[in-house]
This record gives structure tokens, sequence and C-alpha cells, in this order.
């Protein structure tokens, strides 16, 4: 298909860019697009405010991108406490920093029913059409290329043709575009760990997000909207049917391997049911005539280090500035798309990879073992550290200033 397909028409489409899929990925690209005077369709079977299974976690890399985009005293607004200290205990020590970078030393977690609404309502304020409670039941294709979507309000009427220049699959893992285009997965890894959280009230945390590895059992904890803090458990999936029957006590079992924190468990109060999830690692190819997939529909990793949030808004915002470029006639389709693609591969592909490793809870081999436990007597090493979990620093880049310091002391010590 030649990079014309894909845009081709424009005079007989309704839209520039219909985007399907309302949250972190989509609410983000129909604003940016709408502000740059493009016509846009913006669609989710959601209605909002309503919650859906997230980490809540934005690093500043993701608040950053908020400020750009004149959001962030929205969300900070909303009363949701800073986080300036990541803390992971590794049992034998505990690495505790700051996650600080970009302009800002904290990050937030605001509850999903909090931060959607902000990002939907903005791009409704910036001009895109939104429509919540918006069901795709098909995505329509001419000749090969993607036209448009067909689908229904929620009260399930009369089914409606939209098309568009442009297709933007923000759907998640389940991406119906992703499905109808047959997007080829690359990189892949299995499912590594089984999560369930659920929020407590009367479990201060002072600025902290705190996370504990427990041999094969991990969990972590921080702060959210209205007094309550999120605390999510994690085993391997080789245990998912033997635990599935008892997610409440394996959920206090894994608390249990770190007494003084199952302590302060026992003294809080459980707000809301458990909410469980598995998460595939992949990439998919985001792009082919007429549609392109941002956030999660192109690219998925386990949830330990809590990406997901902040990966949605630089993809947005790489995403639109390519299909801006494609819809002012400055770039061929296939070209912009293709370098959009080969730039959030680059920039995430070695944080995918340290996510991977550190979500698997087997005991790191011994020359790491070495260099954690050297991070652990600098401040500043654990300030690096936090930073990598944070997706400021790039892992490569953390290792390698260990590295080097640990050789510089290696004749002192000697």
């Amino acid at each position: 298909m030649s990079s014309t397909a894909g845009v081709s028409g424009a005079g007989t489409q309704d839209y520039d860019v219909i985007v399907v899929g309302a949250r972190c990925a989509g609410a983000p690209t129909a604003m940016l697009l709408a502000r740059l005077g493009h016509r846009v369709l913006l669609v989710d079977r959601a209605t909002f405010p309503s919650d859906t299974i997230s980490t809540h976690l934005i690093h500043p890399p993701g608040l950053a991108a908020l400020e750009r985009w004149g959001l962030l005293d929205r969300v900070v607004g909303t009363g949701c406490p800073a986080i300036d200290i990541y803390a992971f205990d590794l049992g034998p020590f505990v690495l505790a920093g700051s996650p600080a970078g970009e302009g800002f030393d904290v990050s937030y977690a605001p509850r999903r029913t909090v931060l959607d609404k902000i990002l939907v309502d903005a791009a409704a304020e910036s001009g895109a059409d939104v429509r919540e409670g918006f069901t795709v039941e098909e995505i329509l294709v001419d000749g090969g290329t993607v036209t448009g979507v067909r689908g229904h309000d929620k009260d399930g009427g009369t089914t409606i043709d939209q098309a568009a220049r442009i297709v933007v699959g923000a759907d998640g893992l389940h991406s119906t575009v992703a499905k109808a285009t047959a997007a080829t997965s690359y990189a892949e890894k299995p499912k590594i760990n089984a999560y369930y959280y659920t929020y407590w009230a009367g479990l201060p945390m002072y600025g902290q997000f705190e996370a504990f590895d427990r041999e094969d059992r991990a969990f972590a904890a921080w702060p959210t909207n209205d007094d309550l803090t999120m605390v999510i458990s994690a085993w391997p999936m080789r245990d998912f049917e033997a635990n599935r029957g008892d997610i409440e006590g394996n959920y206090h079992a894994t608390l249990a391997r770190a007494p003084a924190f199952a302590e302060r468990v026992s003294k809080a109060t459980q707000a809301e049911r458990f909410v469980g999830m598995a998460i595939p690692n992949y990439f998919r190819k985001p792009f082919g005539p007429g549609w392109i997939l941002v956030g999660d529909a192109g690219y998925l990793k386990d949830p330990i280090t809590a990406q997901g949030i902040q990966d949605a808004f630089r993809d947005a915002e790489r995403c639109t500035a390519a299909l801006d470029d494609v819809l002012a006639g400055r770039r061929p389709f296939d070209e912009a798309m293709r370098s959009c693609q080969e730039a959030r591969d680059a920039e995430v592909r070695s944080i995918y990879e340290f996510t991977a490793d550190f979500a698997t809870m087997e005991p790191p081999p011994p020359e790491m073992q070495e260099v954690l436990l050297a991070a652990s007597r600098s401040r500043s090493a654990q300030d690096e550290f936090a930073r990598v979990t944070a997706g400021v620093t790039r892992p490569e880049e953390f290792f390698g200033h260990m590295q080097e310091r640990m050789e510089h002391q290696a004749p002192h010590a000697a």
C-alpha cells in the first residue's frame, strides 16, 4: 500500500481523525490534534468519570507533559498527595531516593476517576467532538485502507458510521483497531506476575512510595485521592491458579512477609474491593493504511515500574506531531509513522527489558546484588535508582555509573 492510500479522499470524510479510546493515550491525542486545528472525534464506550485498572502513578516525565498541556494544576488541585521518595525494601537493604527529573522532584498517583475526567474534558474544551458511551462495533475498511468506524450510542439504538482520514486506536490491550488491522506484535514476553490491589483508609504514607521484595512475592503502596492508599500485591503467574481461590488470604500473606508494614495495614480499613490484573509484554507495529495505535494499544509491559501513564502521554505527543505533519501534507504517512515507531522503540526498549527482569522476582545474579548493595550505601546512587524506576534515567546509564564507581573504589578498598 502506498503512503498516500492512508490519507486519501480528504474531502469526503467527516473528520480528519477519529480516536477510539478516551483515557490516558486517546484523550491527549484528541486534545492536541484539536488544538492544532484538526477535526477530531473522540469516542469511548465508557462515560466519565469512571474507573479502570491502573497503577495510578504519574512520574516526573508525565507531570512535565501535563504542565505543557496546562493541566497539571487541575490534577494537583484534586488533593492528590505528592510523592517525593521511592523506597525499595529488598530485604537485606533498602534503596530510598528521589524520582526527580524534568523539572519536578515529586510524583502523583491520582485516581483514574479523577485523571481521565480531566483529560476528556480538556479534549472537549480544545474543540474535539467527544462521544461518551459510544461502542465501536466495527472498523470500516475500503480497499485495505481504514476509513472510519461503525458503532452505536449507549442506548443501543441506531448504528452510526463515521468516516475519517485516520483512525487512532487508543483502546488498550484488547484494541479493536489492532484486532481489525491484524497489527503484528514483536519482542513479546509472557505475563510475568498476577497483581491484586485495593485501597486503604487510615494508612498514611507521608509522601512515600514503598515497595517490598520478599523472595517470590512483592508488594507496594502509595497514596492517592481521598486520603486513601493503594496497596498492590504480586505473585508469579505460576501461582495464579493455586491462589485465585483466595485472593484476600494470599494478598495478606504477601504483606505478612514484611511484618512492620502488615501491622500498619492491620490498623487501617479496606475501602474498596480487590482488583486484579496480569499484563502481557509486547510491541505492536503501530500503523498501517489509514490507522495508527497509541499508548497500550501499541506497546505494553508489566506494571511493576508503573510507566503506563507517562508512556501514553509521550506517545500521544509523538504521534500527534507525526499526524500533524501528515494531515498538513508535510510528510508522507508511512514515513512519518515509521519515524514515530522508531522513536518510541528507541525511547522505551531499555526500560522494557529492565521492567521484565525486575518483575521476575528471581534472585539477581551476584554482580547485580553487588551493584544494588553498593547503591544502598550512596544517597546519590539511591536517587539515581529511583529515577530509573521513574523513567527519568535509562537503566544502562545507572548500571554503567555504578560499575564505574565500584571499579574506582576497588583499589582503595584493597
